[in-house]
């Protein structure tokens, strides 16, 4: 058996048990493919990371850590909120308050910068907070979009359930990826979003091949720039994700290309009893999402070695 520092956070979240929680194990470079997946399905939650050491390559290019992204069916590339969480409890682990570190995933390399937002609130008997909670700012520069192609109406509605006449009408469904593929499917108003059910035989027979796709529903109010999404996965299993900063960041550099706006707020979460707010826009050319992170639990995670 072995010993590992643990976190778990809750990300996008603008208080603790909102957002999306994420588990995070550090020290595991002696973790096996096969633990690292059934710790996931134990968490139970959309995303599980571990931490490693980078590889020799990734290192000679500035990584500070390999950052392993789990949900409880496969490993997957890159994602958001993982990104953002891993990256706070790594900060809290080696002491530091502000800082920009640099992640190895299955995508590439991504800056994460983090900073302590404030202190978390004292306990009902006066004590101090425990050490290691509070508030921490988040954010991370994903890779430059990848635009695929435009989904045809039908088959967009049909993997929600819906009526054609219920997507958005000047707007086409798109898979567009910065590291993890997301079908940007837009709708009319937020009562489709409200009424969208995946149909999960329409998910497995789409022509996604071997990879993991976020289909990502959303509203887009163009006066205040503001989003409402939902996200379902089959690598989710039964349950809808509460925020996905995979999907922000392509969404944000889609709406750039058809509109012009390069900068979103969006809700997530809210059918779910989750509510999340991510925050993107355009830098540079690429996304960069942001969002609060707050430390739930921390301890110690004891594996089979």
């Amino acid at each position: 058996m072995s010993s590992h520092p643990f976190f778990w956070l809750d990300v996008f979240a603008e208080s603790p048990l909102a957002g999306n929680g994420l588990a995070v194990v550090l020290d595991a470079d002696g973790v096996s493919d096969e633990i690292m997946l059934a710790f996931a399905r134990e968490t139970g939650l959309s995303e599980t990371t571990f931490v490693q050491s980078p590889s020799s390559e990734a290192a000679s290019s500035g990584a500070d850590y390999r950052n392993r992204i789990w949900t409880i069916a496969t490993e997957v590339p890159f994602a958001g909120h993982p990104s953002l969480g891993t990256a706070v409890a790594v900060a809290l682990d080696r002491g530091v308050e502000e800082i920009t570190f640099t992640q190895e995933t299955g995508a590439g390399l991504q800056q994460v910068e983090v900073s302590r937002a404030g202190a978390a609130d004292p306990s009902p008997e006066g004590g101090e907070a425990a050490a290691g909670s509070g508030v921490w700012r988040a954010s991370v520069l994903q890779e430059p979009a990848s635009f695929g192609e435009a989904v045809p109406r039908d088959r967009a509605a049909r993997l929600l359930n819906l009526d054609e006449s219920r997507l958005h009408p000047d707007y086409s469904a798109q898979v567009v990826s910065t590291g993890f593929p997301t079908v940007l499917l837009p709708l009319r108003n937020v009562e489709a979003l409200a009424d969208a059910v995946p149909d999960r035989a329409e998910f497995e027979s789409f022509e996604f091949g071997d990879l993991a796709v976020n289909v990502y529903p959303f509203v887009f109010d163009v006066p205040t720039r503001s989003v409402r999404a939902r996200c379902f996965a089959l690598d989710l299993g039964d349950f809808e994700d509460p925020a996905t900063g995979s999907a922000a960041g392509p969404l944000v550099a889609y709406l750039q290309d058809i509109l012009d706006v390069d900068r979103v707020e969006i809700h997530q979460g809210v059918e779910i009893g989750r509510p999340s707010l991510i925050e993107a826009r355009m830098d540079s050319g690429r996304p960069r999402v942001s969002g609060r992170v707050h430390v739930v639990m921390t301890g110690t995670a004891t594996l089979p070695g």
